[in-house]
């Protein structure tokens, strides 16, 4: 029998009024990432737990794969949080806005 993952949405699907948790490590953070998202990486998570941010979150990694052991954990511990599935290359492929914290265009690594 197979466990389903935690829940899923698409970048285009984020719920109205979730905070965006970007779990991804400070260098892939400041080659680019949404405007208005939070930087709490997965490594960190466990240390920090007290930075949640309050209310639905939507968790976002590159590819989906670390989101979605970081929603698994946070709903385990009671957050209301969905995985972005696709993560941050699947949000620069549709084209939404992101920012770097330095020279040059946003990209993700």
């Amino acid at each position: 029998m197979s466990h389903p993952g935690p829940p899923s949405v698409g970048p285009g699907e984020i719920p109205p009024g979730a905070t965006l948790l970007d779990v991804r490590e400070d260098d892939e953070w400041a080659a680019g990432h949404a405007p208005d998202a939070v930087h709490l990486p997965m490594s960190q998570i466990t240390g920090r737990l007290d930075e949640i941010p309050d209310g639905p979150l939507a968790v976002v990694c590159k590819v989906g794969g670390r989101s979605a052991q970081v929603t698994a954990f946070l709903v385990q511990r009671g957050h209301k949080a969905v995985n972005v599935s696709g993560g941050m290359l699947a949000w620069e492929a549709e084209g939404r806005p992101m920012t770097a914290e330095g020279p040059g265009p946003a990209a993700v690594i």
